[in-house]
C-alpha cells in the first residue's frame, strides 16, 4: 500500500530567492506531495491542479505521481480551513492500486466542487484502466463533508473511453435547482461525445448521462450556474478549433444545442510543452460568464499567443477581446489560462483575476522559460492592472515528462476568500538526481486588490497551475 502523507497545520512558507534559476518573485507554500515511488510513473511529479473556496475553507485537488502515457498514481489534495493560512495535504482512498487498493489503474482530470446544500465537498476525477489499452474508464467522485477525510469514489458515468470531466454545483438557496451537482465530460471512444450527469443528494449517486441537443462532441467544459439555476457550459471542439456553449434551464433533465462563441486561433506553444487552447470559465454575482482561452489572432503573423475573453451578458455572448497582458509587439507568449471571478461582484463591479504560464520569448524550443502570472479587473474586465510575475522561470527539463510533452497540467486554478484571490500552480526545481522535485505550491497570502484608480494591479503574493496540446490529432486530457 502506498503511504499516506498528512500534513500538519503548520506548513512552512519558502521564499525563492533570486539566486538560482527557479526563482519566484513571493514566498511560497508547497500545499502537496507526491508520496508514490512505483517505478511505473515519475516520482515527485505533481501536476494540473484544480481549487474551490467556500467560506474560508480552500480544497485543492491535482495529479500525484505522473505517468509518461497519462494518469497519475493518485489524485493528491490539500485543504485550509482557514483562508490559505495554514494548509493539510494527503491522497484520496479507494480509487487506485496505488492507495487503499482501489479498483482503478491511474487517475487524473481533478476537479473541485463544494455543495452547499448538502454540506459536501467533491473532488471528481478520470479513472483510468490500463488493460487492454490505456483507455478513461468511468468518471469518479469522492466526497467529504470536512475537507480533510474522503469517502471511496462513486461512479458518475462510463463510456466507451471516457475523457476530461469538470464538476459544479447549484450553491444558491434561492434557486429552484439548489443542491444540484454537475458533471461534464465526453467520450473520446464516441467521437467525443459530451455527456451531462446530474447529482441532486450530494454526489451520493448520480443520473442517467445525457448528450446535448444536438448530440454534439467536444473537449475541456467547465459548467457554470447562476443564481436563477441556469446552466451554462463553456466548452473547446473536439479538434479544437473553436469555443462552444450549451445550458440547461431545467436542473440537468435536458440540454440545448451547442452554439458557437468564436473560433480559435492558435500559436503552437514553443518547447513541445502540453498546450491547447482549453477554455477557462466563470460566473460573476449577477449572472454574467467569463470565458478565456489563449488565441493569436491579435498577433501579427500569429507569432505568440494572448489570452483573449468573451462574455455572456444578457442571453448573447459579446465580441473577443484581448486582456492586455503586454503590448502586441511583446515577445511573450501566454498559454493555460485560468480565470477567477470574486462571487460577490458583478457587473460593472466584478473583480477579476487571470492568472496563466507564459515564456517572455514565444520563439524557443530546447531554451524555454516557463513563467506563471496574474493580471487583475475590478471593473468586470472593462480595464486591467499590471501584470505580475508570480513564480519561475522553470527549466522544461524539469517538469514531468509525458507523451504530449512537457507537463504543467491542462488548466490552472484561482479561487476568492474574503475579497483576496487564492491562485495554486505547478512549481518545479531542478531534478535531484533523476528524481523530478514538481509540486503545487500557493503563494503564503493572498493576492489582494489594489484600490483607486482606473489600472488596479495586484498586490501581495498567490498560488496554482495547469496542461496542453494542438490541433488535430486532438488532446486527450489524461
Amino acid at each position: 500500500m502506498a503511504r499516506v502523507w498528512l500534513w500538519g497545520a503548520t506548513l512552512v512558507a519558502v521564499a525563492l530567492v533570486a539566486a538560482g534559476p527557479a526563482a519566484a518573485n513571493v514566498p511560497v507554500t508547497q500545499l502537496s506531495f507526491d508520496p508514490f515511488t512505483n517505478g511505473s510513473s515519475q516520482h515527485r511529479t505533481e501536476v494540473e491542479p484544480d481549487t474551490f473556496a467556500h467560506g474560508k475553507t480552500i480544497v485543492e485537488a491535482s495529479q500525484a505521481g505522473r505517468f509518461f502515457d497519462g494518469g497519475a498514481s493518485d489524485l493528491a489534495w490539500a485543504s485550509s480551513r482557514d483562508g490559505g493560512a495554514t494548509w493539510k495535504s494527503g491522497t484520496l482512498p479507494g480509487v487506485t492500486k496505488y492507495q487503499g487498493n482501489g479498483p482503478y489503474d491511474r487517475i487524473s482530470d481533478p476537479s473541485v466542487a463544494y455543495d452547499a446544500r448538502h454540506g459536501v465537498w467533491l473532488i471528481a476525477g478520470l479513472a483510468l484502466n490500463e488493460s487492454p489499452n490505456l483507455h478513461g474508464a468511468a468518471v469518479v467522485v469522492s466526497s467529504s463533508t470536512d475537507a480533510r477525510h474522503w469517502a471511496n469514489p462513486v461512479v458518475v458515468g462510463t463510456g466507451v473511453d471516457v475523457d476530461k470531466d469538470w464538476i459544479t454545483c447549484d450553491a444558491t438557496a434561492t434557486s429552484p435547482f439548489y443542491g444540484n451537482c454537475y458533471v461534464e465530460w465526453d467520450d473520446f471512444g464516441n467521437g467525443n461525445r459530451i455527456k451531462m450527469s446530474t447529482s441532486t443528494n450530494g454526489g451520493v449517486t448520480w443520473g442517467a448521462a445525457k448528450d446535448t441537443a444536438n448530440h454534439a462532441t467536444g473537449l475541456g467544459g467547465q459548467p457554470v450556474v447562476n443564481r436563477t439555476g441556469i446552466v451554462t457550459v463553456p466548452i473547446a471542439s473536439a479538434n479544437v478549433s473553436s469555443i462552444l456553449s450549451f445550458s440547461s434551464t431545467d436542473g440537468g433533465a435536458t440540454w440545448s444545442a451547442t452554439q458557437t462563441i468564436s473560433s480559435v486561433s492558435l500559436h503552437s506553444v514553443g518547447g513541445g510543452l502540453r498546450s491547447d487552447a482549453l477554455p477557462s470559465a466563470e460566473i460573476d454575482s449577477k449572472g454574467r460568464v467569463y470565458v478565456v482561452w489563449s488565441d493569436c489572432r491579435f498577433r501579427t503573423g500569429c507569432k505568440s499567443n494572448d489570452i483573449v475573453m468573451s462574455v455572456l451578458s444578457g442571453g448573447s455572448w459579446s465580441p473577443v477581446v484581448r486582456i492586455p497582458i503586454d503590448g502586441t509587439g511583446s515577445t511573450a507568449d501566454h498559454f493555460i489560462p485560468g480565470i477567477a471571478v470574486d462571487p460577490k461582484t458583478g457587473g460593472a463591479h466584478a473583480h477579476i483575476v487571470l492568472t496563466y504560464y507564459f515564456y517572455p520569448t514565444a520563439n524557443c524550443s530546447s531554451n524555454c522559460s516557463l513563467d506563471v502570472g496574474a493580471i487583475s479587473s475590478t471593473d468586470g474586465g472593462a480595464t486591467w492592472g499590471a501584470a505580475t510575475q508570480l513564480a519561475g522561470p522553470m527549466n522544461l527539463s524539469w517538469l514531468a515528462s509525458t507523451s504530449q510533452g512537457p507537463m504543467v497540467g491542462d488548466y490552472i486554478s484561482t479561487s476568492f476568500v474574503n475579497g483576496s484571490a487564492r491562485p495554486a500552480f505547478a512549481l518545479a526545481n531542478a531534478p535531484v538526481g533523476s528524481v523530478f522535485d514538481e509540486a503545487i505550491y500557493s503563494t503564503a497570502a493572498g493576492l489582494v486588490r489594489a484600490t483607486g484608480g482606473s489600472r488596479p494591479a495586484l498586490s501581495g503574493p498567490v498560488l496554482f497551475s495547469g496542461e496542453n496540446r494542438l490541433f488535430a490529432p486532438r488532446l486527450t486530457a489524461r
